[in-house]
């Protein structure tokens, strides 16, 4: 079970890094003309920006602590974190009628939740 909520931990930290990255270097407009963030015209720079920063910082703590063994427990304080930004992308989108996405939010909850609940319990490091 170690190994598997390795794999997900990595697989949530490559889509938050890519996905906060993106946000983080790039201007609202050009996000918007991307075609597939449409959602930001419901931002402001700032949010997107808030949003992107807390994107990084998740895909940061669900890896190094329990990589580093320092201070293990943000692992699932992180993933707990991911799991709140993609109960907000899911509204979002629903809100705008944007099912693809809503189901995608959806997996990646579940597996964020997945990772904090059992970091949290019966796999903690």
């Amino acid at each position: 079970m170690n190994v598997f909520l390795w794999i997900v931990a990595g697989v949530l930290a490559a889509f938050f890094l890519a996905a906060g990255v993106t946000k983080l270097t790039q201007d609202r407009r050009k996000l918007l003309a991307s075609g597939n963030m449409g959602w930001v015209e419901d931002f402001s720079a700032g949010s997107i920006k808030l949003i992107a920063t807390a994107e990084v910082l998740g895909a940061i703590g669900v890896i190094l602590p329990g990589a580093l063994d320092i201070a293990p427990i943000l692992v699932p304080l992180a993933a707990t974190g991911l799991a709140v930004i993609m109960i907000g992308a899911i509204i979002t989108h629903g809100r705008r009628k944007e099912l693809p996405q809503v189901v995608l939010n959806l997996v990646v909850l579940i597996l964020a939740a997945l990772v904090a609940i059992f970091r949290f319990g019966p796999n903690s490091f």
